[in-house]
């Protein structure tokens, strides 16, 4: 990809390279001509229906989505299908706008295969993004695979208020997203991964499916960093609300086994760095709090998984363990666009091998 060959030779500030790649997407993603949009469809995508899974009455034409974090704002809507992926998940999105902390605040820790972010949900706010994607309707393939929207707490509102916030950024966008996320586990806002606390997340949860008369499916993601007996009591208020699945896991704040020394930007030991991590070092405690989850709720309750994953095998590490899809984006800035297409690819291969009919047949199969 274009972000991956200039970073990888030039000294540019991974946040503006961002900016740039996003605003080419979103100029491509509205471009309806017919020759490109093939061309990038045969160049990136691969369609096996072996690959698909069905999930809360939604059709994923395959498990590799696009995680929150990389489309904040739902900019470049109309292109994720044609690079290969079988969802995307837009924002963290809040219901005020913010601009997020002070830059520089996204790092490439290329020795690790990671990235060090402490953005602080920077968007443009729950009204904007939902004009954004009524406005995207015309759109002939933004129906093609499912829209995730990540909700946010806004950093003004406080943590005492936190349920009416993400209730009224549920409200502004029930109709424009597929399945929605509650976000209680970045570690860029003060005080939100206290949100993951069964009492606080209950009010949460309470508050946006008052909302819900749809029945629009639920989920939430949470953090590598809670200890085994959080992560249960997790699970067990998702069941309790009737959350349609977990997402496992965000970034983690645990930095003692990174082989980077020093931020390469700043100069500040990366031990006394703030922010999360994510991309390789997180891959193997992911996988972990997949596994706990499906033993815990015996495989009945959906588990996205991210974190880490960079190939195939990674990708079948998580779903054998339990995920029933996963999500990808630092493996994706490292690896470029053709990622989804080799794991694809590569899970394909794997089920043959294994003797497998469809994905759905792998999916948690180490724990039976």
């Amino acid at each position: 990809m274009l972000e991956q060959f200039i970073f990888a030779g030039l000294k540019v500030d991974p946040e503006d390279l961002h900016h740039f790649v996003i605003d080419a997407l979103s100029w491509l993603s509205h471009r309806k001509t017919i020759h490109y949009a093939s061309f990038i469809d045969r160049t990136f995508g691969l369609m096996d229906d072996r690959l698909q899974q069905t999930l809360w009455g939604l059709t994923f034409p395959n498990p590799v989505g696009l995680a929150a974090g990389y489309d904040k704002d739902g900019l470049a809507v109309g292109i994720w299908d044609r690079l290969g992926f079988g969802s995307m998940e837009l924002g963290t999105v809040t219901f005020h706008p913010q601009p997020g902390n002070p830059r520089p605040r996204l790092f490439r820790l290329t020795q690790d295969r990671a990235v060090l972010n402490r953005m602080g949900f920077n968007n443009e706010g729950a009204e904007a993004m939902a004009k954004r994607l009524k406005d995207s309707q015309h759109c002939p393939n933004l129906h093609r695979i499912p829209i995730g929207i990540n909700l946010g707490k806004s950093k003004i509102t406080p943590l005492e208020n936190a349920a009416a916030d993400y209730g009224q950024s549920f409200r502004l966008l029930k109709d424009w997203g597929d399945y929605f996320v509650v976000n209680v586990s970045s570690p860029n806002t003060p005080g939100l991964r206290s949100l993951q606390d069964a009492s606080q997340l209950s009010l949460i949860l309470e508050a946006i499916q008052a909302e819900n008369q749809e029945g629009k499916p639920l989920l939430v993601k949470i953090a590598p960093d809670l200890e085994d007996r959080a992560i249960a009591e997790v699970v067990n208020l998702a069941q309790t609300y009737q959350l349609s699945g977990i997402i496992a896991t965000n970034t983690t704040i645990d930095k003692r086994h990174l082989k980077t020394q020093l931020n390469p930007k700043t100069g500040t030991p990366i031990q006394e760095e703030q922010g999360g991590i994510s991309g390789l070092p997180l891959g193997d405690r992911s996988t972990q709090v997949i596994r706990l989850i499906w033993q815990q709720t015996q495989g009945q309750l959906p588990i996205i998984g991210v974190g880490g994953i960079f190939t195939p095998e990674d990708a079948w590490q998580k779903i054998t363990a339990g995920a029933s899809l996963i999500q990808v984006y630092t493996g994706w800035v490292y690896q470029g666009p053709w990622m989804v297409k080799r794991i694809l690819q590569g899970l394909l291969d794997r089920l043959e091998r294994e003797g497998l009919n469809t994905l759905t047949d792998a999916v948690g199969i180490i724990n039976k």
